[in-house]
């Protein structure tokens, strides 16, 4: 063969190749149900705000905050004064401004920022009203957290700089006159942070807390133990912290390919929270209006607890806590022990103590029951109890932790498993498989907040995974989450009403470190926040992406971690082990 027929072939060959990517392609593009082909806008909208408000009234004019503008305030109203001290240290941060706070509303502002409480019953107790006129500013709500949202729309009126870490030069803070009417569309707007696989400090605690206040997000799931360690100092059991918040260190190794702990290895990776840290977290949650919800996890995701009390499992142990992935989790806590209960009695005694929310989460998911087929104290917790299988069994062990936690005055929520065997009388459901446990839930009456896989993990890789950081798996692009709708539509209205809200989660397997946390979460929680605080006849994703480009620079000037190619255009179908319908993930990643 000559070198001519030899570059004929070759040419030939990869005209073949070609074809039949193709030809692949096209067949793969025809089972998609929808594509969505979106330009990145080249024009920035002037008021781009996220999420998307109930009602804006552009004005004529504008209002520039200065050296003299004060901020005036109702007296006796400690939480409206906590509030304006908000706002103050947020000017005096990025300028010299040292903005004085006044009692008193004034008849006839000039250069003032007013903040007042009213009463409007329309507006709930989250909504707000903003006003910005050429001589005043005037934020108006009926309760607190509505004019803490009023200020967080306020920063997105103004140059981006706002929310820089340091004080800035030559910026004049300046927004346009304007009229807003706003207020939420769910009352849990959420984000789940798994410290457990990874341990994060609680600077990095803190800043998460801040990053769901400037989305106007109100719930911070507190994901705080499991398998891969115990974050939470509990006074009653010192080894829990002592034990089970260290495992070896295994981090150069893949996450799925880690050995156990050896014999004569120290446990030196880890971490937790002392009593008077966690303080410290929820009075600062609490100033920016967000409650925190604990999870500690049961009868599953427990090795942690057993490495360090292997006594409440059902052979005893001995356990070690495992430095990366365990598949089947074989041993969990043993229901058929008296001594099981009380044990995680006293454990919630101390974390119900430490955190004033209304829900604790308990878990209760990916139970492998396996133990309790062969333990005799679990089979005859079985006969006495009348219970028809080991179903039954795990109703019967939430069932008993809910009366427990409904009597000191608390809630019960755990994820869509609790369903199986019977769902507890007055439990609520976090349903992340699919839609179907929120649905069944919501019809037995019981409240629901959505996270389903298909929307809400943003554990999951938010662009081409080979230009993305490792991670778990799945593919959840930017699209794909500003598409997610928490109330599905085969409700009844009263069924509906049992839609708390959605949220989601970041599991941390595969998130070592607080600017990876950032990187994963952002800007995908601005579309969150968008689903479950705007209407849903207000959402347009080509608006959505046009506002975003302001969003990114805020991002930049907080210093904080977001994804960089978040506009990466994808089309693909596929499906989700735990969802029970297809996937179009169309769009921007």
């Amino acid at each position: 063969m000559n070198k001519r027929e030899s570059m004929n072939k070759e040419k030939n060959m990869k005209k073949f190749t070609t074809f039949i990517i193709l030809l692949v392609v096209t067949i793969f593009l025809a089972n998609c149900s929808r594509i969505a082909l979106v330009e990145f806008p080249q024009k920035e909208p002037e008021i781009s705000i996220i999420p998307k408000p109930l009602k804006i009234e552009t004005l004529p004019g504008s209002f520039t905050i200065t050296p003299q503008t004060q901020i005036f305030i109702p007296p006796d109203n400690p939480d409206v004064e906590h509030v304006a001290l908000y706002l103050a240290d947020r000017l005096k941060t990025v300028s010299d401004f040292e903005t004085e706070i006044q009692l008193g509303i004034p008849q006839r502002p000039v250069n003032a920022v007013i903040l007042n409480k009213i009463r409007d019953s329309d507006l709930g107790p989250e909504g707000y009203l903003l006003k910005v006129e050429e001589n005043s500013l005037a934020i108006e709500a009926p309760e607190p957290q509505g004019l803490f949202y009023g200020l967080q729309t306020l920063f997105q009126l103004l140059p981006p700089e706002i929310y820089s870490l340091k004080k800035v030069r030559g910026i004049s803070w300046t927004l346009p006159c304007i009229q807003i009417t706003d207020k939420p569309r769910y009352r849990w707007r959420g984000m789940m942070l798994d410290v457990s696989r990874h341990f994060f400090p609680k600077s990095f605690i803190k800043d998460f807390i801040d990053y769901l206040a400037m989305h106007k997000m109100n719930i911070f799931h507190w994901h705080l133990c499991d398998d891969q360690g115990w974050r939470i100092e509990i006074k009653k059991y010192p080894r829990l912290t002592e034990i089970g918040a260290w495992r070896v260190d295994r981090e150069r190794d893949h996450w799925s390919s880690r050995q156990p702990q050896q014999e004569g290895e120290n446990a030196t990776y880890g971490g937790f929270y002392t009593q008077q840290e966690i303080k410290e977290i929820v009075a600062y949650a609490q100033s920016r209006f967000i409650t925190i919800v604990p999870e500690i996890e049961m009868p599953g995701h427990c090795l942690a607890a057993l490495a360090s009390y292997p006594q409440y499992s059902c052979t005893g142990g001995p356990f070690t806590v495992p430095p990366g992935s365990v598949w089947p989790i074989k041993d969990v806590y043993c229901p058929g022990n008296d001594r099981t209960f009380e044990f995680l009695e006293n454990i919630l005694a101390e974390v119900i103590e430490l955190f004033p929310g209304e829900f604790i989460h308990i878990g209760g998911d990916e139970v492998d029951k396996s133990t309790w087929k062969i333990c005799p104290k679990c089979q005859a917790r079985m006969a006495s109890e009348d219970l028809k299988n080991e179903e039954e069994l795990q109703s019967y062990f939430i069932k008993r932790i809910e009366k427990f936690i409904n009597s000191n005055n608390r809630r019960l929520i755990g994820w869509d498993e609790i369903l199986e065997g019977g769902l507890a009388p007055r439990a609520s459901v976090m349903s992340w498989r699919g839609t179907t446990g929120g649905i069944a839930a919501s019809r037995l009456g019981h409240d629901v907040v959505m996270s389903p896989t298909s929307n809400c993990y943003f554990d999951y890789y938010q662009g081409l995974p080979r230009r993305e950081p490792l991670a778990i798996g799945g593919l959840l692009p930017l699209s794909t989450v500003y598409f997610f709708e928490p109330t599905p539509e085969d409700l009844s209205p009263e069924e509906a009403k049992h839609i708390l809200g959605a949220q989601a989660n970041l599991w941390s397997e595969f998130v070592p470190t607080p600017a990876h946390a950032e990187y994963m979460i952002l800007p995908r929680m601005a579309a969150l926040a968008e689903v479950v605080w705007s209407v849903k006849e207000l959402k347009n994703w080509q608006d959505f992406v046009a506002r975003l480009k302001k969003q990114l620079r805020r991002y930049g000037q907080a210093g904080m971690n977001h994804a960089k190619r978040a506009y990466v255009l994808l089309a693909f179908s596929f499906f989700l082990p735990y969802n029970d319908q297809r996937n179009i993930a169309p769009g921007l990643s």
